[in-house]
Formats: C-alpha cells, sequence, structure tokens
C-alpha cells in the first residue's frame, strides 16, 4: 500500500448518518461508481486532490479508498467484493464526471485513517477495538474512451425517467450526494455503451 498518497474522497459531499444499521437483506450489487476529487482542495492543511491520473501514478497503479466517512457509502465499501468493477467519478472540480475505471483488489478492512490524529479523517470516537471505517483497495483498469460528463449523464437520466430505462433511478442523481454509490449490471453497461457515442 502507498504510505502517502492515498486514495481520497469527497468526504465534505457526504452527510453522515446517525448510526451505523442497514435495513434488513440489502440488495447485493456488483458494480460501482465511486467519487474522488482531482483538482486540489484543502482540508487542514493537508491537500485532499486525488483523481484517476493520482491512481495511475501509484504502485501496481493500486491504492486503498480511504476516508469514508458516511454510515451508507462505508456499508457499501463493505459489499465489494474482489474483481468488481467500479467507476472513478471526478466530483467537486470545474467538469464532474466519470474517467475511468478501476477494479477492486481487496475487499474491506479497518480504515486506519480513523486513528492517525494528523489525518483530515481522523475520528476520535472510533475505537480501536470497535472501529467504524472501512475501506477498500483499488487498481486503475482504464480510462474512458471519453470522458462522460454530469451533463450527459443527466439528459440520459431525465429521459429515462420518462421513458423506464436503465439509469431512472440510478443513485448518481437519486443519492447525489453520497461519494460511494452502487450500480445495477444494466446500468453500469449503459453507461459503459456511452463511451463508444459521441458527446449528445
Amino acid at each position: 500500500m502507498p504510505p502517502k498518497k492515498r486514495a481520497r474522497v469527497n468526504k465534505g459531499a457526504e452527510s453522515s448518518g446517525s448510526d451505523g444499521s442497514e435495513s434488513a437483506g440489502p440488495p447485493v450489487y456488483s458494480h460501482w461508481l465511486m467519487k474522488s476529487e482531482p483538482e486540489s482542495r484543502f482540508e487542514n492543511g493537508v491537500d485532499v486532490k486525488f483523481g484517476i491520473e493520482d491512481l495511475k501514478a501509484l504502485p501496481d497503479q493500486t491504492g486503498c479508498w480511504d476516508g469514508v466517512r458516511n454510515y451508507q457509502a462505508r456499508n457499501f465499501l463493505r459489499q465489494m467484493k474482489a474483481g468488481q468493477l467500479a467507476f472513478f467519478y471526478h466530483s467537486n472540480c470545474k467538469e464532474p464526471g466519470i474517467a475511468g475505471i478501476m477494479t477492486i483488489v481487496k475487499e474491506a478492512y479497518v480504515d486506519h485513517t480513523q486513528f492517525d490524529r494528523k489525518d483530515v479523517h481522523y475520528d476520535a470516537t472510533s475505537k480501536a477495538d470497535n472501529p467504524k471505517w472501512s475501506m477498500v483497495d483499488v487498481r486503475f483498469q482504464r480510462m474512458m474512451k471519453r470522458f462522460l460528463p454530469l451533463s450527459e449523464l443527466k439528459e440520459h437520466y431525465l429521459q429515462h425517467r420518462s421513458d423506464g430505462g436503465p439509469l431512472k433511478d440510478v443513485a448518481l442523481f437519486t443519492r447525489a450526494r453520497l461519494s460511494v454509490q452502487p450500480l445495477t449490471s444494466e446500468q453500469f453497461d449503459f453507461i459503459l455503451s456511452l463511451e463508444d457515442e459521441g458527446p449528445r
């Protein structure tokens, strides 16, 4: 694991739930969308920037996806299985959207940043014998053939809401503030197909 550079999510775009409970029998997902910030933003003097190019630059193009501090997002991390695919989504930037694809290479384990007082994601309420937060390891797979901007994805979402297409209830718009989001296979495949089409 890289000792200095770690994958960062847009913590500021999440609102934590009051507890870590899940509803009984959550649906099982096999595809994901994970948001991170490609442009510099400082929290407590630390730049939390982490774009897809930063992931590509890491040893083995692999890094830990730490800093998730939202219970629902954490629960999705805990559902991930090695080998599953996730879109790398650039958020909180000039042009948000899907930049590439990565593979989950290590399933959920304890996020060490919750115990590091110097880390921007330190959580004084989390205890070593009962840690609250988890992370996964991801590996760069490839860039999209073309960047898929949020504006284009929204057009499809609005169209699908009226005609019943696969994006009609996609979390990117129904749970927009969530930094780790599930995708059905149908949603993932539809979004992937857009890279072969020209911009709308």
